[in-house]
């Protein structure tokens, strides 16, 4: 092959490629400054025509070096970093690192705090989903008002955090053995407030949406990914269920409280981009009636073990993996003590990175225009994609 100079054009970089079996081909170089590309990632794009016959993720431009961080600070001091990683999901970040700790120390957690854990979590995915839903009806071509209206509703989530946490995104909010702060009754009256209201809002979104023409044409039969393949690949969360597996963590580990709660896990049939739009509309259904039945059976009480010691926590050695269903798929933290007051090995186990790898199975053959779609249909957060 032999590669013409480089002529950018706007957020991407193209260049003729000839290619002695297929005759000229294009390569596409998007980002990390094309506005679809979610943040700092590139791909490499080669086209015959308006099709891909190759695709290259290229990772690392916003690479933070957390894990080494994370075995250089205190137990207590790498769980604001947590926030950092899913910057969308601050407290289900914290909830996975949480449990990890726990299970190294040998801490329970009250009862309050952990239906504390499955509201935010819940919460979480409610937000996570709706901005999800608006992106990618952004990156399909409509116009702003779906994405307006999927924030609209964010910001009174963020609203919340920010009242129980004292920060809207970066919540530092979980503790070894509970939470950082109670929540008032006034507190816990707005968010049934919010989730009495957020089923009506689905609808409304539903009705301007789900059956729209133009999403359906755009997102039916393509980046098709079949079950077999998502588990050879080790995807996870709302992607695998798409694909027609049924695996859920908070049914599988039966984590937290979630065992206690009445709730569906939703399944796809075709494992294609609308398939993976649906799953995140139907799951905040579910999300709404796990908050529902936890508003209603909240407990008072302690907040904390008191057995947990915040500052100068040493566990003895060993080792422990703490891994919760976050809305993008599984997040785990992988730790090992050696009695010391910092980690010996701290590693993530990030779904955004994990997700990510099938990127080039799901666009070969389709056009530049639906990559941008199956992108966004997998919904990457850069922060935790590069560490």
């Amino acid at each position: 092959m032999t590669p013409s100079p480089l002529v950018p054009t706007g957020g991407a970089t193209v260049r003729a490629v000839n290619d002695e079996f297929h005759g000229d081909l294009l390569e596409v170089s998007m980002g990390p400054h094309h506005p679809s590309t979610h943040g700092v990632f590139r791909m490499v794009v080669t086209l015959d025509g308006e099709r891909i016959t190759k695709l290259k993720p290229v990772l690392g431009y916003l690479h933070r070096n957390h894990e080494k961080i994370g075995e250089s600070t205190s137990y207590l001091g790498s769980m604001p970093y947590t926030d950092r990683l899913d910057y969308l999901n601050a407290m289900t970040n914290n909830w996975a690192y949480a449990l990890a700790v726990e299970r190294l120390g040998g801490l329970s957690v009250p009862e309050r705090a952990e239906y504390l854990r499955v509201i935010l979590a819940e919460l979480s995915r409610l937000q996570n989903h709706v901005c999800l839903a608006g992106f990618l009806l952004q990156d399909t071509g409509a116009s702003g008002t779906p994405l307006m209206y999927a924030f609209r509703e964010r910001e009174k989530i963020l609203d919340l955090f920010e009242a129980l946490s004292g920060s809207r995104m970066m919540c530092n909010f979980q503790r070894f053995g509970g939470c950082r702060t109670d929540a008032s009754p006034a507190w816990l009256a707005q968010v049934a407030a919010l989730v009495g209201g957020f089923g009506r809002f689905l609808d409304e979104f539903e009705e301007l949406i789900t059956g729209n023409e133009i999403l359906m044409a755009r997102t039916q039969g393509v980046g098709v990914l079949k079950g077999p393949a998502a588990v050879a690949a080790g995807i996870t969360g709302p992607m695998l269920r798409a694909a027609g597996v049924g695996y859920d963590i908070r049914k599988v580990d039966g984590y937290g409280l979630y065992p206690r709660f009445t709730f569906r896990v939703p399944i796809g049939a075709h494992g294609d981009t609308y398939d993976r739009y649906m799953i995140r509309i139907l799951e905040m259904r579910e999300s709404i009636g796990i908050l529902e039945q936890a508003l209603r059976d909240i407990p008072a009480g302690p907040i904390m073990d008191p057995k947990a010691k915040l500052r100068g926590f040493r566990p003895k050695p060993g080792e422990s993996y703490g891994r919760i269903e976050g809305p993008k798929g599984e997040i785990g933290f992988y730790l090992i003590s050696d009695g010391s007051a910092n980690p010996y090995r701290y590693r993530v186990r990030p779904p955004s990175f994990v997700n990510l790898t099938v990127l080039e199975d799901l666009c070969l053959g389709h056009t530049i225009a639906d990559s941008v779609v199956i992108l966004g249909s997998i919904d990457i957060v850069l922060g935790e994609v590069d560490r």
